[in-house]
């Protein structure tokens, strides 16, 4: 007797409201537009507003570059919270979404916001670069590293720079000059760099107030937004301790 197979569940109609505005055009008001899209096995957000933007509204303002958890550019704030299109899987998110842009950064327009020029002024403020006595001689080999602090390096180098700590930094909202986890992480990178001949002192005048470690309330929401699961909480409470000693 042939057995009975059950139908497959039908897919989810998903909707989406998206925050759209463009400072560019005058007169306009922000303002919430619902998308209807139907769900499909293994969706993620990067491909629903993809899909959105191909069948539905070609104005539609967002960012992508590698689709793989590495650029950073498809950061929004989804449901409130700050995190990665790419890394959303549809599935988890309920059947309507409220989609805005990152808070803090620059609207571009919609979902679009200038990271960039940001972090850029950041990373001059903090002189996020390798800083020697000597002018590198390219021909010579490498200096070798302990693999335990080459390791330890790398794990700080995977920020991508997408700037899901920063939105979602109470701090950062209430003073713009904050320089972040992202920035307090660029210099504990560099702190463990051996090559790098800044002392604690020169670090102090980079992030010794409250625009750096000081400002950080230890709410930690950076920790838990970042998608990269870097080890931001243990950074910061580090740096502070040794700011602390210094000053």
């Amino acid at each position: 007797m042939k057995k009975n197979t059950p139908a497959p569940d039908a897919p989810r109609s998903l909707t989406f409201n998206i925050l759209r505005y463009n400072p560019q055009e005058a007169g306009t008001a922000p303002r919430l537009q619902p998308y209807q899209i139907e769900e499909a096995d293994s969706m993620t957000l990067f491909i629903a507003l993809n899909e959105i933007r191909a069948q539905q509204d070609p104005t539609l303002q967002f960012d992508f570059v590698c689709r793989a958890g590495i650029c950073g550019s498809c950061a929004m704030m989804v449901n409130g919270r700050p995190q990665l299109a790419c890394r959303t899987l549809t599935q988890t998110l309920p059947t309507e979404t409220t989609l805005a842009p990152l808070p803090f950064f620059e609207l571009i327009g919609d979902l679009s916001v200038n990271t960039g020029k940001w972090l850029r002024g950041m990373s001059e403020r903090l002189q996020t670069w390798l800083h020697t006595v000597t002018t590198p001689d390219l021909d010579r080999i490498e200096a070798r590293m302990a693999p335990e602090v080459a390791e330890a390096i790398y794990e700080l180098d995977r920020c991508i720079e997408c700037g899901c700590c920063v939105a979602a930094c109470g701090t950062a909202q209430m003073r713009h000059d904050f320089v972040g986890a992202v920035g307090m992480g660029k210099i504990a990178r560099f702190r463990l760099d051996p090559r790098d001949t800044r002392t604690d002192d020169d670090y102090f005048d980079l992030i010794g107030d409250d625009s750096g470690v000081f400002g950080c309330m230890s709410l930690l929401a950076c920790h838990d937004v970042c998608p990269k699961s870097l080890p931001l909480q243990t950074q910061i409470a580090f740096l502070r301790r040794k700011m602390v000693s210094i000053g």
